[in-house]
């Protein structure tokens, strides 16, 4: 066991974990946050993804300890239910979540793609959702969603 400090959501927390736990389960497991979740375990599936410095990461594959000099966001960095950022708000508004596995992937990378290119195609869009599987098959509400927060 040692001591972990991470930066999640503009706060500094410590607990004790094995250096070899995975961003994933430091965040889940440690820290209490529902927003990644656990899909395949490989980085393939896209539910776990998270901000490092605000780039789009996939927490299942990341070691903590890599991490700790670094920013980190959670789904739950962004807004809230009482509180939702307008990226989220669109994602509501169009019914783009059924069984809301993959949305923490889809809205994650999402809004780090609109951080970068705030008026991206709807190509670019789904090139930077390529990565991410959605088993209830909602991806053109996903699409949508996306390309109506450009537009509020």
């Amino acid at each position: 066991m040692s001591t972990m400090r991470l930066q999640v959501n503009g706060k500094k927390r410590q607990f004790e974990a094995d250096s070899d736990i995975p961003l994933l389960y430091a965040l889940r497991d440690q820290l209490g946050l529902q927003g990644p979740k656990f899909g395949c375990g490989l980085g393939q599936c896209g539910a776990c993804t998270v901000w490092v410095d605000g780039k789009a990461v996939r927490s299942c594959v990341t070691p903590a300890q890599t991490v700790q000099s670094k920013k980190i966001t959670t789904l739950e960095g962004l807004g809230s239910s009482k509180a939702p950022n307008k990226l989220q708000q669109a994602f509501i508004d169009t019914q783009a979540v059924q069984c809301g596995y993959c949305i923490n992937g889809m809205l994650m990378t999402a809004q780090a793609l609109l951080n970068d290119n705030p008026r991206p195609s709807e190509q670019q869009v789904t090139d930077a959702l390529a990565g991410h599987l959605c088993r209830c098959g909602t991806h053109q509400r996903i699409v949508q969603a996306i390309m109506k927060s450009i537009n509020a």
